[in-house]
């Protein structure tokens, strides 16, 4: 609770014209003027370094604990693979994990790449879907996976992103690369790193836009969820590409290789890849009950262990854990006190819908609890982070979202300023 210590003066301090009492007058003035200042010093420091208040939320706003329920989450299939992943897209939640951050070979998940800089080409206009290409002799003799480009027949950027998306065609992926990167596959490796570092992909490299392994080619199950994410989220338009069970190119028809597409129709998507050294890949999305699951899986040791390895782990994602939706975007949750400000607090929830991935039928045994940093000055801007939610379980923080400021607070008036600086002095002295 916040404490507030007013002082009041006699009148006959204040009264100029009571004689004995000048100097004393004059006195206090000073002190006053002196104390203002020394206020307006010290309250910049404490607005340089908030401290998160006690776990609590504040009067009626306070968040009800979740409807839904779960029983503690299961342990996790026992899953025969080098690495795993496995995320909740409407929560942004790992559900489970093993050797996330461990380098591998992406194979040809590198493409998931590829692909993501060429819907990026496509939404901004570098590129056209109907526009033609000609094919390199680099392109034509590549190894690998392939949709059996001719050097003399140009093809259109359509049916190279399906060979891509589909495929997993090293000619096309290339071909693509050389058009975007202005005609130098290094341009276009670049553009893939720059892409990769912005997207937060911090342990990934990549040597070339096919994945045919290369010394210093490496990414993590993690990293390739990161970019499994951002595929489904910003390209909507031209996700559905890996949902495709075939495609035909040249009188020759090649099968999606990932076979649980054919399997369960919740699937849709998302990549293979495989190499010698690393072994099987597969990065697959199931859509199930208004819900986004994605795992990454390598290091299998067959495509049929692949698929069903990943299957365990999509099935066990979606049986063992509910996502309900926390709160709305733009719901006010609370509000937290401005100091400096045109208004005295501020609104605080989410910009956008908020959801939580929690262990199936215990909702009753969740709480969340709202931090909120303090003091809070203004100005503040809409989006500005202010706290934290933290929804624990069993006395264990099971999940955790940034709380931020629904509205923007200008500065307030100069006596305001004044005043609350001289607020937030005193509580710095009995802090």
């Amino acid at each position: 609770m916040s404490a507030y210590y007013l002082f009041s003066m006699p009148n006959c301090l204040l009264d100029n014209s009571i004689h004995p009492y000048s100097n004393l007058q004059t006195m206090m003035k000073k002190t006053l003027l002196s104390l203002i200042f020394a206020a307006l010093l010290n309250t910049h420091a404490l607005a340089a370094d908030p401290v998160a208040s006690a776990p609590a939320v504040q009067g009626e706003a306070q968040p009800q604990p979740l409807l839904h329920s779960i029983n503690s989450p299961t342990t996790p299939p026992e899953i025969a693979a080098t690495a795993y992943i496995v995320t909740d897209l409407h929560s942004k939640q790992t559900l489970a994990s093993n050797n996330a951050d461990a380098p591998i070979e992406p194979a040809a998940l590198t493409q998931m790449m590829t692909a993501y800089l060429a819907f990026k080409a496509l939404e901004n206009g570098t590129l056209e879907a109907s526009q033609m290409l000609t094919v390199s002799n680099a392109a034509w003799k590549v190894e690998g996976s392939r949709m059996f480009l001719d050097p003399k027949v140009p093809v259109s950027v359509s049916s190279l992103i399906k060979g891509t998306t589909i495929q997993s065609a090293n000619d096309a992926a290339i071909t693509l690369a050389e058009a975007i990167g202005n005609g130098s596959i290094d341009e276009f490796v670049k553009q893939m790193n720059e892409e990769a570092k912005r997207l937060g992909m911090k342990h990934t490299h990549f040597n070339n836009p096919t994945g045919i392994s290369s010394n210093g080619h490496v990414s993590t199950v993690g990293d390739l969820a990161i970019l499994a994410a951002a595929l489904i989220n910003d390209y909507p338009k031209y996700y559905p590409l890996f949902a495709n069970k075939s495609f035909k190119y040249n009188n020759i028809e090649q099968p999606n290789r990932n076979l649980l597409l054919y399997r369960d129709s919740s699937i849709d998507g998302l990549k293979t890849g495989y190499s010698e050294g690393a072994g099987y890949h597969l990065a697959a999305s199931s859509k199930r009950n208004n819900r986004r699951i994605v795992s990454i899986l390598a290091g299998a040791e067959s495509t049929e262990a692949r698929a069903s390895e990943s299957s365990k782990l999509l099935n066990w994602s979606l049986q063992a854990f509910d996502t309900p939706k926390l709160y709305n975007g733009g719901e006010v949750i609370s509000q937290v006190k401005v100091y400096k400000g045109s208004t005295k607090a501020v609104d605080i929830g989410f910009l956008d819908d908020v959801y939580i991935t929690i262990p199936h039928d215990t909702g009753k045994n969740v709480k969340p609890i709202l931090e909120t940093l303090q003091p809070v000055l203004a100005p503040i801007e809409k989006g500005q982070v202010l706290g934290k939610l933290k929804v624990m379980k069993d006395g264990k923080i099971i999940a955790e979202k940034d709380v931020v400021a629904l509205t923007g607070v200008e500065e307030g008036s100069w006596l305001r300023r004044m005043w609350d600086a001289i607020v937030l002095w005193f509580k710095g002295l009995f802090s």
